[in-house]
C-alpha cells in the first residue's frame, strides 16, 4: 500500500512539473503582449467618425473636389487651399494620435509615404460629387499613437 501512494505522488509532481513549465514557455512565446491595450478598434472609430464628418461637409468636399492634380500630401494641404480640411482633422483628433491625411484619385492606390516602426491605421472615403461637379476622389487617413501617450 506504501509503494501505490509514492506512485500516485510521483505521477502529481509529474503533473505538476509539466503545468509549470507549459505556463514558462506560455509567457516567454507570448512576448510581452500580455496586458498590452488593443487600441484598434477605437483609433478606428475616431478615423471613421473624421472621415464621415469630413464627407458631409459640402464645403469640405467641394474643396476636396476642386483639386487638379492628385495625390495631395499632408505638408502641400495648405500650399492647396486645403487649411480648413487640415485644421478640422486636427481640431477632432484625441491627444494619443498623430494622423496625416492624402487625397488621391479615385482610381489611384494611396499609400503613405513615410516609414513607421508603430502600427499605422488608415481608412479612406470616396468623395465623388459636389453640387456643381462630378470630379471623384479620395480621402485617406492614417494614424498612429503618438509618442505623447
Amino acid at each position: 500500500m506504501i509503494k501505490n501512494k509514492k506512485a500516485w505522488i510521483r505521477i502529481i509532481e509529474a503533473f505538476v512539473a509539466i503545468l509549470l513549465i507549459m505556463a514558462v514557455l506560455l509567457i516567454v512565446f507570448n512576448k510581452g503582449y500580455i496586458g498590452k491595450k488593443d487600441m484598434s478598434a477605437e483609433i478606428y472609430k475616431v478615423e471613421i467618425s473624421i472621415l464621415r464628418e469630413v464627407q458631409l461637409n459640402n464645403a469640405l468636399r467641394n474643396d476636396i473636389l476642386s483639386i487638379e492634380n492628385p495625390p495631395i500630401k499632408w505638408e502641400d494641404f495648405e500650399a492647396e487651399g486645403l487649411n480648413d480640411l487640415k485644421n478640422k482633422i486636427i481640431s477632432r483628433l484625441p491627444n494619443y494620435l498623430d494622423c496625416e491625411a492624402k487625397i488621391c484619385a479615385i482610381n489611384e492606390t494611396c499609400v503613405l509615404d513615410k516609414v513607421f516602426d508603430k502600427d499605422v491605421y488608415a481608412q479612406s472615403v470616396s468623395i465623388t460629387a459636389g453640387l456643381t461637379e462630378y470630379n471623384p476622389r479620395q480621402l485617406k487617413l492614417f494614424c498612429w499613437i503618438g509618442t505623447s501617450s
